[in-house]
């Protein structure tokens, strides 16, 4: 692929720069206008543009098979919806980068929506990697595990499976099937007698002899057949070993294979006749309801069910479900490898070319397929049945969370139902290691990508003053506001802030406000714990109202408290974190220009960092790796003065 604009070589993954932004005067076109003067220098071939606003951000970012044709079709103001009208209106500038063909751009297209989460986009919030197995066949005798993220060189990776419980399930009836390790290399290295899982019968104990090199090669080799979904006559190979124990009066042994068998014929009860004639494959279903989407995925891989998982891709009230559909399973396998076959129980848009792009990318032929009739067609309405529930129970909550905050914006005395809500907590023991937390929280539940941590940086703060810390934190705050987002376009303002304090906090929020003149546009309600500090009893501090409490087992109050909790627990953790590293922290990690390597010289030379503090200037210059330079500066940074 190859940037028309720069003439710089490009490819169809994530660039970092595909294009330098247009720069905008004082009077630069806007709208519509905006896109006319893009249109000056869009190419007419394959790829992907880019709409901007006044701040630089990524608006929207679309694919076409010929990008001046389609951006032209922005410039025309009849037909296009209101969401469509907002987003032209609100452009100042484009990028373009052109690819070889047009499933090229629909793959740029899904990862640069991936890394831009632009808002005009539908987007899938898929923030977790799904995980895997993992066979490491690179040690003497290799190891079964469980493996998230990344896949590296070292073994055999199964999967992707739906969830962690869905893989820690099938990881235990491999360990009871096959009697693989699943210690770490280290462990296996140290053992000098068995562990608890050989007693149990769930490792054959390699670490320490229990099973010769050839016959775990064997149980290697089954469980990767077992994996890979191929019949090799395990279980009668099992059963004629059983017999031939149990006739050699070994009955120990043959107990090891009974409970082996039962294991392995629990699994295949449970495979049943639509699964074992399904080879890797995604049944996925899409169904809308209420203007919202739920899709369903269900993983099989080898004939076995790995799982399923419910996502709800962002989208405009207005998307039509194909779109929506089409747009998720771009993005969906972005940073996964898709199954030959894909079964759906709804066309997508551009199905063929979504089709070409996913082959495209994983490198051998992909299939969607929509059955009509048969085992397959049964899987795909279960997978909708599925799809149907978890909406429903998505709607409810939906109603249930806009009927609570409704009830807190009367009960709070706000203007209007507030959309987003940050919670403020302050961590600290005696002052030390003092940390501030922001969490974000709304009509969908807790968005976690919105989480902010303030380290206090302030020295002249009277360590445990709580007050000073919460004006520090709200001054970042409220100028972090003011700087990236100044006529609160973006939805990065609170509509409410809920300080974890009493008056004094309240006071001190209030004070910050005022300097940064917020004070009308935002309401700042703080929560205190109340007489005798006990759960249920809190009461709320808003300025121009006497301190209130609210009825114990209302519902409201059960929200704000259980906001408050998750504010504590995120400042919690980062406190914990601090500390943690100051506790292992070493002086030498104060020494500029002293990294990894010369550190591990100097504490091998001397023993300690203590050592190295109060080493002679001669001795630093004998330690490998230290320069006469080098030595000097070690030495005055532990002798300054």
């Amino acid at each position: 692929m190859t940037d028309r604009q720069t003439g710089t070589p490009d490819n169809v993954g994530l660039p970092k720069e595909a294009v330098a932004p247009q720069k905008n005067a004082d009077h630069a076109p806007i709208g519509a206008d905006a896109i006319r003067h893009a249109l000056k220098t869009a190419p007419r071939a394959p790829g992907v543009y880019r709409m901007m606003n006044a701040h630089g951000d990524v608006l929207y970012v679309g694919k076409a098979k010929n990008i001046r044709s389609r951006v032209s079709n922005y410039t025309r103001p009849n037909g296009l919806g209101n969401r469509i009208g907002r987003m032209v209106s609100q452009t100042r500038s484009m990028e373009f980068v052109t690819t070889h063909t047009e499933a090229d751009a629909l793959l740029l297209e899904a990862n640069l929506i991936k890394r831009l989460k632009p808002p005009f986009n539908v987007l899938l919030r898929d923030d977790k990697s799904f995980p895997y197995i993992v066979l490491k066949n690179t040690h003497h005798w290799p190891q079964i595990a469980k493996h998230r993220g990344a896949r590296g060189k070292d073994g055999l990776y199964f999967g992707p499976f739906a969830s962690a419980s869905s893989v820690n399930r099938t990881l235990n009836t491999l360990q009871r099937i096959f009697l693989l390790r699943t210690c770490s290399d280290a462990v296996l290295e140290n053992r000098s007698r068995p562990c608890l899982l050989y007693q149990i019968k769930r490792c054959s104990a390699p670490c320490v002899g229990r099973i010769s090199k050839a016959d775990y090669d064997q149980l290697v080799a089954d469980a990767l057949a077992f994996l890979e979904g191929r019949d090799t006559g395990i279980q009668k190979r099992l059963a004629a070993d059983m017999m031939d124990a149990s006739d050699a009066l070994d009955f120990e042994t043959a107990a090891i294979l009974r409970d082996r068998l039962k294991a392995l014929a629990h699994v295949q009860s449970h495979q049943g006749t639509t699964t074992s004639r399904l080879d890797d494959a995604d049944v996925i279903a899409a169904v809308m309801k209420g203007g919202q989407v739920c899709i369903q995925v269900f993983f099989f891989r080898a004939g076995q069910n790995r799982g399923n998982r419910a996502f709800f891709p962002r989208h405009a009230k207005d998307d039509q479900l194909d779109d929506v559909l089409s747009a998720f399973l771009a993005q969906f396998y972005v940073n996964k490898p898709p199954p030959r076959q894909i079964l759906l129980n709804e066309t997508p848009a551009n199905m063929p070319l979504l089709a070409q792009a996913l082959s495209v990318a994983a490198e051998h032929m992909i299939t969607l397929h929509l059955p009509q009739r048969g085992a397959k067609r049964d899987l795909v309405i279960e997978a909708e049945r599925n799809a149907v529930l978890a909406l429903d129970r998505k709607l409810a909550d939906a109603a249930n969370e806009s009927q609570l905050l409704a009830e807190l914006a009367d009960i709070l005395h706000l203007d209007s139902v507030p959309n987003r809500i940050e919670v403020y907590d302050n961590s600290h023991i005696q002052g030390s290691h003092a940390l501030g937390a922001m969490i974000v929280s709304g009509a969908e539940g807790f968005d976690k990508s919105q989480y902010r941590r303030f380290n206090i940086k302030s020295t002249s703060l009277t360590p445990g003053d709580d007050f000073a810390m919460m004006r520090e934190v709200m001054t970042r705050r409220f100028s972090r506001l003011l700087k990236e987002d100044p006529d609160r376009s973006r939805g990065l303002w609170p509509d409410l802030m809920l300080i974890d304090g009493g008056k004094g906090q309240l006071s001190a929020v209030l004070e910050v406000a005022q300097d940064y003149g917020v004070t009308e546009d935002v309401d700042i309600v703080a929560i205190s714990k109340g007489p005798d500090r006990h759960a249920g009893r809190e009461q709320f501090h808003k300025a121009g109202h006497e301190a209130f409490m609210i009825r114990p087992g209302h519902p409201a109050l059960y929200y704000l408290q259980r906001l408050r909790d998750e504010a504590h627990r995120f400042a919690i953790g980062g406190h914990r974190a601090k500390r943690s590293r100051a506790i292992v922290k070493s002086p030498l990690d104060d020494l500029a220009g002293i990294g990894p390597k010369r550190k591990r010289a100097l504490l091998h030379h001397f023993g300690s960092a203590s050592g190295v503090a109060d080493a002679a200037l001669k001795d630093l210059e004998l330690v490998d790796g230290i320069s006469k330079a080098m030595a000097r500066q070690i030495y005055d940074h532990f002798h300054a003065g």
